[in-house]
């Protein structure tokens, strides 16, 4: 008889065990233990493998996905007897589950989803219900945002971690800044008085904004015809454009540009310095504010009406 047995048996005779209760306690202590060694067998092989920190990331999880599903099935073998065992436990206990974790199957069924179709993928920029961030990490139960916005402007990181359940895939709209071809349009906004040469003003902020961001035209070009192929995307115009119209202090000129996600604030910075230094420069045009006029008629001449009864 050997060792585990004698202590089987021992636990039978002094505790009460049964000994088949026992042995399938020591192997489900063995098959956890092997689990955590297994996992931090393979974070010390894929540090020293893989020197990019993206792929050793995608690395690492599939790693732990892969141990992670292993251990599971052991351990349902260990407790239910064979694939028998385990198909009449899951019937019937699918009632009771589906009660008690609602909410965490509905995130599971999330991951799934996130993981099979990838509506957005670690490192993307997205806005998942009124929460907006660049998605730093994909659990089974949870994403890991890195959050933009907020009390900060122009889409820059507050520093704060969110965690969204992935349920919430199916219950808020997902917006993603980086699925349909990498670029996001910008747009700025000067406003000159109505005495200024509006025209003039035009030209020199289209040509600022042509040199700022038209190198971008020819990518986003080419990632938009890669994107067809999923996707019914049809943009008319791609260059750097400005767009007049009135505003109540003058007129308004809207300069739209395409710019990464991430570039959004540093871009719009370089082309405000620009345009800042360019209509400095230029004495026929004055930007325009929030102004209020009055007239005299006393003062400027013209004939004082009679009060009204």
């Amino acid at each position: 008889m050997g060792p585990l047995e004698h202590s089987l048996n021992w636990a039978e005779d002094s505790v009460g065990i049964s000994s088949v209760f026992a042995q399938r306690l020591v192997w489900t202590v063995v098959t956890v233990v092997l689990i955590f060694v297994l996992r931090r067998l393979s974070r010390r092989v894929v540090v020293r493998a893989v020197t990019d920190v993206s792929m050793r990331y995608l690395v690492n999880k599939t790693f732990a996905y892969t141990i992670g599903v292993l251990g599971i099935i052991a351990l349902l073998k260990i407790w239910t007897d064979g694939i028998t065992g385990v198909a009449t436990y899951l019937g019937l206990a699918s009632a009771g589950v589906a009660i008690a974790l609602q909410d965490p199957l509905t995130n599971l069924a999330g991951w799934l989803f996130i993981v099979i179709r990838r509506p957005f993928s670690v490192g993307d920029r997205v806005q998942i219900g009124a929460h907006a961030g660049d998605v730093v990490d994909i659990r089974i139960f949870r994403i890991l945002l890195l959050e933009i916005g907020n009390w900060v402007h122009a889409d820059q990181s507050t520093g704060r971690l969110i965690q969204i359940p992935n349920g919430w895939v199916f219950k808020n709209a997902v917006a993603s800044y980086d699925q349909a071809f990498g670029y996001i349009w910008n747009e700025l906004e000067l406003t000159v008085t109505f005495e200024s040469n509006w025209r003039r003003a035009k030209e020199v902020l289209t040509r600022t904004v042509t040199d700022h961001a038209e190198k971008l035209t020819a990518d986003a070009a080419r990632r938009i015809e890669a994107a067809a192929e999923h996707y019914h995307l049809k943009f008319s115009k791609l260059t750097p454009v400005v767009w007049t119209s009135v505003a109540d202090s003058g007129i308004r000129l809207t300069m739209r540009y395409l710019c990464r996600p991430q570039d959004r604030r540093s871009s719009a910075s370089e082309i405000w310095e620009s345009v800042l230094e360019s209509v400095g420069g230029m004495p026929d045009v004055d930007l325009a504010y929030p102004t209020t006029r009055y007239f005299d008629n006393a003062g400027e001449g013209k004939v004082r009406l009679p009060p009204t009864s």
